[in-house]
């Protein structure tokens, strides 16, 4: 019986670890290079478009799958549009004050092959979040750390297909 249950596990175990495996990029092999043009501020929030297009070209260029230039001699384009901000209180102390609060800036973004004229994905209302302190940071710590997350998760989505 333990023969059984020890064979099914294993069994479990390596076809649903061949399931799952982490095969590199999913991107099509053609797709050497991409632009990532302004992107475009929904808000009243000045410069998060610009923060954010930044930071994003430079986590392009720390990953080095593609290779970032201008959208006339590019492979694919990455397109978005910071399209709400949002603050909130987030945590309070025990007298009810305010101890952190919370950013978050949403953004829709597509990815196109210009080679083959395809919209690869499309993301509706991806959310960025990074909390401060009350006392001691600032909002603009927040922001950019919802910048961050936000290409991280822009990044992995054009590269791995998540």
């Amino acid at each position: 019986m333990k023969r059984i249950l020890l064979f099914l596990l294993l069994t479990i175990f390596v076809f649903g670890c061949s399931y799952y495996s982490f095969s590199g990029s999913t991107l099509p092999s053609h797709i050497k290079s991409v632009a990532v043009p302004l992107f475009t501020n929904q808000t009243t929030e000045y410069g998060i478009a610009d923060r954010l297009t930044e930071s994003l070209i430079n986590a392009l260029v720390r990953d080095n799958t593609l290779k970032v230039v201008p959208e006339g001699r590019a492979d694919s384009v990455l397109r978005g549009s910071v399209v709400d901000y949002k603050k909130e209180a987030y945590t309070y102390d025990e007298n009810e004050n305010v101890k952190e609060y919370i950013v978050r800036v949403y953004v829709t973004a597509s990815f196109e092959d210009l080679q083959k004229k395809k919209e690869l994905w499309r993301e509706e209302r991806l959310e960025g979040w990074g909390t401060y302190l009350a006392q001691g940071e600032t909002e603009a710590d927040a922001q950019e750390r919802a910048i961050a997350k936000l290409s991280d998760d822009l990044l992995n989505k054009i590269v791995a297909g998540w």
